[in-house]
């Protein structure tokens, strides 16, 4: 008997060793253990706490099966990887509003279950983690809006005399919600990409759009379903009218980005680029496109492998956002290749910015290894750079096409000349830029 047990629990014990989450870093496994432990123990307390009522059932077991509709709708449609947007909060909100606390606990946790499910399954600690983030986010808007609404309206007044108060903590607990399921999960991801920055994940103006557009549906959700059960029928239709919207404006976005970088992918640089040169002729305003390549990106993918290419990718568009203006076109252009262009540039200024970008890669040390000990990676990049001005609306060099052609000329020289070297075209004649390189690859320009 006892050598049965010693084998069960050893068994056991392999397979918990054998877990994908392990294989994380140490402080981010650390850190989903503890976040699912507190919540575990919040589920546990409001149990203990709790009387059920049967109509808190009934309120409960409605908005489960239109989270259940939506689950199946998203199904159908598939589910993309990584941080998605979706529209749960319309009916989890209502949850944690309407009900004790405990049952805006446990929603996420079911409905996370049914995704994993019967949409696609992940590994279970990344469902875990989910469902301790907004559980715990949902437990504490619900917190926030009984104790608003006390402090507001009082705890016994009727509804319907005190709208505007109770909206008014309905719409401070949602925002709550929000901030606390931030909080929680964007350590978690910087953890697992440190080159990511948090105001890309917070600030991004078409996601805070959506946001506000949920918030308020989810107000007047709740409001309706807080007078009359029955408003479930009618507000249904309109809520997966707006799943789809988001799920089209995803794959909109999708359709556009490069998924390794965040940058704009190749087909639509080009055409926006395009766009941009047609009004920089139109206007006689200067304008600069800068093409990097990175120096042996081959010899990166097969000495380090191509994860560990990935994460330089990564780190070179993190670059770009530093020296770079927000209305500046910046696009993944190829397998190593990257295609800047510049409005209101001139030549001048994009001879520096190249210089500025070149040199900052070739000093930026690369992290390809969880180990911090580990040697990071180092890489160069050589720069071809084409400069627009006013002349060229009378010459061939008006299109998007010449101005590619112009600082790949420009890159193929910067390669030939030894790499981590910036040359560029000027607008006169389309000539190479002649001069030798320093040191630092930047190249004195001498126009014809």
């Amino acid at each position: 008997m006892r050598a049965d047990v010693r084998t069960r629990l050893h068994a056991a014990r392999q397979a918990v060793q054998a877990w994908p989450m392990w294989e994380l870093p140490p402080r981010l496994a650390a850190y989903i253990v503890a976040l699912v432990a507190a919540y575990a123990a919040a589920v546990g307390l409001a149990v203990n706490a709790t009387t059920v009522s049967a109509h808190d059932l009934l309120v409960f077991g409605a908005l489960l099966a239109c989270i259940a509709t939506t689950v199946e709708l998203t199904r159908r449609a598939g589910e993309n990887a990584g941080v998605t947007k979706d529209v749960y909060a319309v009916w989890e909100l209502p949850i944690a509003i309407l009900l004790p606390p405990v049952f805006a606990l446990l929603a996420p946790l079911i409905r996370i279950g049914l995704t994993q499910l019967r949409i696609r399954r992940v590994p279970t600690y990344r469902r875990a983690f989910t469902a301790a983030a907004v559980g715990l986010s949902y437990g504490l808007a619900s917190l926030a809006f009984h104790g608003i609404s006390h402090a507001v309206i009082g705890p016994a007044a009727p509804l319907p005399a005190h709208v505007p108060g109770w909206m008014l903590a309905l719409a401070s607990a949602a925002l709550v919600q929000w901030a606390v399921n931030q909080a929680l999960v964007i350590p978690a991801i910087k953890s697992a990409d440190p080159t990511l920055r948090v105001r890309d994940m917070v600030c991004d103006r078409e996601q805070l759009q959506n946001d506000a557009v949920e918030l308020c549906v989810t107000v007047v959700v709740t409001l309706g379903i807080a007078i009359s059960l029955v408003t479930i029928v009618f507000a249904l239709p309109f809520v997966t009218l707006l799943q789809r919207s988001v799920r089209h404006a995803q794959l909109v976005n999708a359709s556009r980005i490069d998924s390794k970088t965040g940058l704009l992918n190749a087909g639509t640089w080009e055409r926006e680029a395009a766009s941009e040169v047609a009004r920089a002729v139109r206007t006689r305003t200067p304008l600069a496109l800068i093409l990097i390549d990175i120096d042996h990106f081959k010899v990166v993918n097969d000495l380090h492998g191509h994860l560990a290419g990935d994460k330089a990718l990564r780190a070179i568009a993190r670059t770009f956002e530093i020296h770079l203006r927000d209305y500046d076109l910046v696009g993944r252009f190829g397998g190593e290749e990257f295609a800047l262009l510049l409005p209101q540039t001139s030549a001048t200024d994009a001879r520096a910015i190249a210089e500025r970008v070149r040199k900052h890669i070739a000093d930026m040390p690369i992290s390809v290894d969880d180990d911090p000990a580990s040697e990071p990676l180092q890489v160069t990049v050589s720069i071809g750079v084409a400069a627009l001005g006013v002349s060229w609306e009378r010459t061939t060099g008006s299109q998007l096409t010449d101005l590619l052609a112009g600082a790949d000329s420009a890159l193929y020289r910067a390669k030939h000349a030894g790499r981590n070297k910036v040359w560029m075209v000027t607008d006169e004649a389309m000539e190479t830029a002649g001069g030798d390189a320093d040191q630092s690859g930047h190249v004195s320009v001498n126009h014809r």
